[in-house]
């Protein structure tokens, strides 16, 4: 197995609240030296949940992007607040977007995207035994709570209607746990 290459410079090219934009000048085992730019996140740990109110049935979201500028149908997701847990953040984003409350979590697994580009990572948690349960949220507008039947999901795919990657890598890996596919 080849060795890591070398970071031989990081510079950091600009900066806001939430991301860093660094160049990272590499040398690889061969001698090649190339530079890199990447977007670093400030720490920043999200989950994304696939939730199952019974096993047929799988709850999705329509919100509005503004990296894409539509609404789009996605997982319940959000950021893990200091001091919680992978799987308290997933309960506690799964009752304030879709106002219910899981029974049973389990992590998954975790899910990069763009990861030659991007330092992010989010934790994939599949919700059981859902409960009906309220708590006010972050989202600006209320979002659309859309529940969908399993068998469904390949055509929404299909069709583009569902088009988040993390989201349809996410039902992948539930619906593979589950041997529903």
């Amino acid at each position: 197995m080849r060795s890591l290459p070398t970071i031989l410079k990081t510079e950091l090219l600009a900066k806001s609240d939430w991301f860093q934009i660094e160049s990272l000048h590499l040398e690889f085992s061969n001698g090649q030296q190339r530079v890199y730019e990447r977007l670093r996140g400030s720490g920043y740990q999200s989950v994304l949940v696939v939730a199952l109110p019974d096993p047929q049935h799988v709850l999705l979201v329509r919100e509005y992007a503004v990296g894409v500028e539509q609404r789009v149908l996605g997982l319940p997701k959000g950021g893990v607040e200091t001091g919680e847990t992978t799987l308290e953040a997933a309960n506690r984003e799964l009752t304030e977007e879709v106002g219910m409350r899981a029974g049973r979590l389990r992590e998954l697994g975790r899910l990069s995207l763009a990861p030659g580009h991007l330092c992010h990572s989010c934790q994939v948690v599949l919700a059981e035994e859902l409960a009906p349960c309220t708590a006010r949220g972050d989202e600006p507008e209320p979002l659309e709570i859309v529940r969908v039947p399993l068998a469904r999901i390949p055509g929404l795919v299909i069709s583009g209607e569902l088009h988040e990657a993390r989201a349809i890598a996410a039902l992948f890996m539930a619906l593979s746990r589950k041997s529903l596919i």
